[in-house]
């Protein structure tokens, strides 16, 4: 169900899903002293709704943040509200408005001798110079947001999954740093790929996560419901979606860690592709710490990339890559060979992809990262 929220979304193009405060803290305690006098951006953030916004209104001070800026797309509500009704008469349409907050200060807003949530919702509630409505929908693509994005020093936010590479093509054009929140399938995009190859984007600390977003989409598999309400969420309220990752390009201590490699490499127990030439390697545990040549791996790789340790070579996804590198599509005796192991629909589906052949029998490994260890021990 999950999968479907997601596809529906991306058809839709309705992206409201809101990140939890919990999720936000673990992540971004690694990445602390990056935002000492930064001018921090939330450009895909309803400040009413967005845990983006809290978190860093709450820690201002303590990151030393020069300022914080959050926009709001066009259809956040209105109504309960208050300073923001102040600013016209939504009477016709009282979910329709787009606007901006700037914050360059956080303190005791309500004199209650304490600097916390409640203060922040003072300053949503009672300070108009922080709050002002915007022309251009909110879009983040729009031009009044494009000059807050000039301002801005660091990113951070939950894109919306069906513009992600949009949206991260943007912040590569401008140069900007930043911390968000993508679906791990935009690892394999063609925008995204080469980035990571270059070693201009890596992932965070968080990986392969299964996340309960807020969201709009009703939550019906049982298996998803138990999950929310085992984390402590409304069921009704919220939804499971695996396989969401956090992808920046602020330095961090996970990405210098080198990967222990135990096992030595032998022929028999690591096939070579029959239309290439590397070695399959099915988990990322078994990689050899022998082994001079290239080596297909799973995309969970990423998530333990040390760019000092291992060169990464290319993606298996990419067909244009394949064909530049001479990988060839299957003989019609290999196609038989699947044909008679029933495997017709994913032979479909990688006809050139890369594939090898052990005991007679056509194994077809999914989403292969090719690297290249820099630094192969020898006896």
């Amino acid at each position: 169900m999950a999968n479907k929220n997601l596809n529906a979304a991306k058809t839709a193009k309705k992206d409201e899903f809101y990140t939890q405060m919990g999720d936000i803290e673990r992540e971004l305690q690694h990445y602390w002293p990056h935002f000492a006098d930064k001018v921090v951006l939330c450009n895909c953030d309803d400040p009413y709704e967005s845990n983006f916004f809290k978190y860093f209104a709450l820690n201002f001070n303590q990151l030393g943040l020069k300022k914080l800026i959050c926009t709001c797309f066009d259809g956040s509500p209105v109504q309960g509200n208050e300073l923001l009704l102040d600013f016209g008469d939504f009477s016709d349409d009282p979910k329709k408005i787009a606007y901006k907050v700037e914050i360059t200060e956080v303190k005791d807003l309500n004199g209650d001798g304490a600097v916390d949530l409640t203060d922040v919702q003072y300053l949503l509630k009672n300070d108009k110079n922080a709050i002002s409505l915007l022309k251009q929908h909110g879009d983040f693509r729009s031009a009044e947001c494009l000059e807050l994005l000039k301002q801005a020093d660091i990113v951070v936010t939950n894109p919306p999954f069906s513009l992600f590479r949009e949206y991260i093509g943007q912040l590569m054009q401008y140069e900007k740093k930043f911390l968000i929140i993508g679906h791990m399938n935009a690892l394999h995009y063609k925008e995204v790929f080469p980035l990571i190859q270059n070693n201009s984007i890596w992932t965070g600390y968080g990986f392969n996560l299964s996340l309960v977003y807020k969201s709009p989409y009703d939550n019906v598999l049982e298996a998803n419901r138990k999950f929310v309400k085992q984390k402590g969420f409304n069921p009704d309220e919220c939804i499971k979606v695996p396989g969401i990752c956090w992808y920046t390009n602020l330095d961090h201590n996970k990405r210098h860690e080198e990967l222990d490699l135990i096992r030595p490499y032998l022929p028999e127990e690591y096939p070579t592709y029959a239309n290439y030439d590397a070695i399959e390697v099915s988990r990322v545990s078994d990689i050899p710490y022998d082994y001079p040549d290239a080596m297909g791996v799973p995309t969970t790789f990423l998530d333990k990339y040390n760019p000092e340790q291992f060169e990464i070579i290319g993606c298996a996804d990419d067909q244009d890559w394949l064909r530049s590198i001479g990988v060839k599509t299957m003989g019609q005796e290999t196609i038989n060979k699947l044909r008679s192991q029933g495997n017709m629909a994913h032979v479909t589906a990688n006809m050139n992809s890369l594939y090898f052949i052990k005991d007679d029998k056509v194994y077809l490994p999914y989403s292969r990262i090719i690297i290249r260890n820099k630094h192969p021990q020898t006896l």
